[in-house]
């Protein structure tokens, strides 16, 4: 079956970086457009960006838009999230999810911002 592992998530401050993984399986990772997600503390689920199988074309979120790169490597299966300049508001659990509706996604990783 799918399965989504994500990684890279970490305690950082404001202004600082990450750059999240997620390695994908069972499935045909090249054919599909991929997605992140995120859920802050007593949130909803929020979406974040996506990418087309190709990496042909990219979208975010007004909240992440200039700040988040979306890209993916399809000979390694693998999808990423370059966080920078992160703000207090971007704490929350990140998921990278089949598609774009966010139903299929992996256990998630952290992403603590704290001064």
């Amino acid at each position: 079956g799918v399965r989504l592992v994500e990684s890279g998530g970490g305690l950082v401050q404001p202004g600082g970086s990450l750059r999240l993984s997620c390695e994908a399986s069972g499935f045909t990772f090249s054919a599909n457009a991929m997605s992140w997600v995120r859920q802050a503390p007593g949130q909803e689920l929020e979406w974040v960006s996506e990418i087309t199988g190709g990496s042909t074309a990219k979208y975010y979120s007004d909240s992440a838009k200039g700040r988040f790169t979306i890209s993916r490597d399809n000979a390694r299966r693998t999808l990423y999230l370059q966080l920078n300049d992160l703000k207090t508001e971007d704490t929350g659990m990140y998921y990278c999810a089949l598609g774009s509706g966010g139903v299929t996604r992996g256990q998630g990783t952290k992403v603590t911002v704290t001064p």
